[in-house]
């Protein structure tokens, strides 16, 4: 991978405890401000956290095709992905646009988003911003769609 990348950090990988919160929600903040936006003007920015403690930021690619549009969380997983990850401790999310007033369903990942957590960061610990409490992918797509993954491969 090309050094910064996606990546948010550059340190040696580590087995530690997940970084702080506030951490991520800062560096999910700062990818948020690359977003190409033009169409929602709704900034997302994501950072994904590696069990090996790689950081792998994303953010929303907009496109006049609205259904070719690609979400920070995507953005950020698939980074992380192609640079081999495959186990996830912690997501970070923020929509910078967000009415403070939205409460956690203006702040939360959209389906699609809620999917692709479930199956690639099953167990990872997400972080909304402007939220106290973190969910599991599982808490926020209870009936998501899984295949046999005993059988899965990759």
């Amino acid at each position: 991978m090309e050094e910064g990348a996606g990546q948010v950090s550059h340190g040696s990988p580590h087995n530690g405890p997940i970084p702080d919160r506030e951490i991520l929600l800062a560096a999910a903040r700062a990818a948020a401000l690359a977003a190409y936006a033009p169409y929602s003007k709704f900034r997302v920015g994501a950072v994904v956290v590696c069990e090996d403690g790689r950081q792998f930021a994303g953010c929303n690619v907009e496109n006049a095709s609205y259904g070719l549009c690609l979400c920070a969380e995507r953005n950020a997983l698939s980074t992380a992905i192609a640079a081999g990850a495959r186990r996830f401790t912690a997501v970070a999310v923020t929509c910078l646009d967000a009415d403070p007033t939205l409460g956690p369903e203006g702040r939360s990942p959209c389906g699609a988003c809620r999917q692709w957590l479930l199956e690639l960061a099953p167990d990872a610990t997400v972080h909304l911003d402007g939220v106290a409490r973190p969910y599991t992918p599982r808490e926020l797509l209870p009936l998501g769609f899984v295949l046999d993954r005993a059988n899965q491969t990759a």
